[in-house]
């Protein structure tokens, strides 16, 4: 079949959310329109406090973006010149790059081969007297391993931020992930689990103070208009984003829910498919399937015969983040992270979202079997 097939299996279908909640959201949007709320205000301050309510994590701090939680954490926890952070070699490049931002050194930790999250086994080699921090990044909503990582952190006098971007309301051992850490940080990018209109983010931490020193920094410097306490950046959650989250938030327990069933469903119709390794649930952890990640020797094949079906895929992430042109300054060879290294050229992302057909979800098993009978 042709590579310019009809999409029939979207990646992700944003619309038909939308369709979904369309009158709560269009009112929502009214709403602030005829206000004129657009920059923080009461939608911003009744969305903090919901989703600080529904991580049970006790103060939220919004922000513009979930790049900018990240460092706006770290500023506030005092990153300084020469300190380093461990953040897992397989994540999206704000993780680490942020680090950097704030001042600090990345210091790269190799992951789990089952997981693709931080491998704890690793962390504790990397530290040396100038660590302050470690990331764990809870990738495609499969939650870290948070008690040998916090036992870490507590035996050598860490702090510990989780990256929440991809699992909001996954849980490790029936905890909530981002409610382990000194702080939590959270995306609200449109793709996301709770994806807004345009960017978005947030981060949570049950410290008081810690959350009126982000709020601060976050605000240019002040929490009071006119009265700036510090220099700031101009980070802030908008209105509209802030409205249209505080709609979706109310559903995202069943659109969570509706997740978890896919990748069931996925499990089993593509089991036993030659080549094809599927992601695996590691004891005691509730991923919330931001994304559904195979792994496949011959990966970029494979993502051609999908598209040829008109099925879209994702590679999240083509190359680890030590490999990447920005980093060459460490001259990282791939032994040094072997896990990430390996991922890096058999992961693909299938398609995911709360809206999926079993039809749709036949189709792409069916397209995946094929491939393999294609090439037998």
């Amino acid at each position: 079949m042709s590579t310019a097939a009809a999409t029939v299996v979207p990646f992700a279908d944003l619309h038909a959310q939308y369709r979904s909640i369309r009158t709560e959201m269009d009112a929502a949007i009214a709403e602030v329109i005829a206000s004129s709320a657009f920059i923080r205000g009461p939608f911003v301050e009744k969305f903090e406090r919901a989703f600080a309510e529904a991580m049970g994590v006790a103060h939220c701090v919004s922000c513009a973006n979930g790049t900018d939680s990240l460092y706006i954490a770290m500023h506030a926890l005092g990153v300084k010149l020469g300190d380093e952070v461990i953040a897992p070699a397989h994540s999206w490049i704000s993780t680490t790059e942020t680090i950097t931002q704030a001042g600090g050194t990345v210091v790269f930790c190799d992951t789990d081969a089952a997981t693709f999250t931080i491998d704890p086994a690793l962390i504790e080699a990397k530290i040396t007297p100038r660590t302050v921090g470690i990331i764990p990044v809870h990738l495609y909503g499969q939650p870290a391993d948070m008690d040998p990582i916090l036992a870490l952190a507590q035996k050598h006098r860490l702090w510990v931020i989780e990256d929440c971007a991809q699992a909001h309301l996954a849980r490790y051992k029936g905890r909530r992930v981002g409610s382990f850490g000194q702080a939590a940080s959270y995306s609200f990018y449109p793709g996301k689990n709770l994806g807004a209109m345009g960017d978005a983010g947030a981060v949570l931490t049950p410290d008081a103070a810690l959350a009126k020193r982000m709020a601060m920094f976050a605000r240019h410097g002040g929490l009071t208009k006119g009265d700036h306490q510090i220099e700031g950046i101009n980070s802030r959650l908008d209105g509209l984003q802030a409205a249209v989250l505080s709609v979706k938030l109310p559903h995202l327990p069943a659109w969570t829910a509706r997740r978890q069933e896919v990748a069931r469903a996925y499990g089993e119709l593509l089991a036993g498919i030659d080549g094809l390794t599927l992601p695996q649930v590691a004891p005691g952890r509730e991923p919330v399937w931001h994304l559904y990640v195979v792994q496949h020797e011959q990966r970029d094949a494979l993502a051609r015969h999908l598209a040829g079906h008109g099925i879209q895929t994702a590679v999240n992430y083509p190359v680890a983040l030590p490999f990447l042109p920005a980093y060459s300054r460490f001259g990282h060879p791939p032994a040094d992270f072997p896990v990430a290294h390996r991922h890096q050229s058999r992961i693909l992302s299938l398609p995911i979202f709360p809206e999926i057909t079993a039809a749709q979800m036949q189709a792409v098993a069916e397209a995946i079997r094929s491939f393999g009978a294609s090439t037998a």
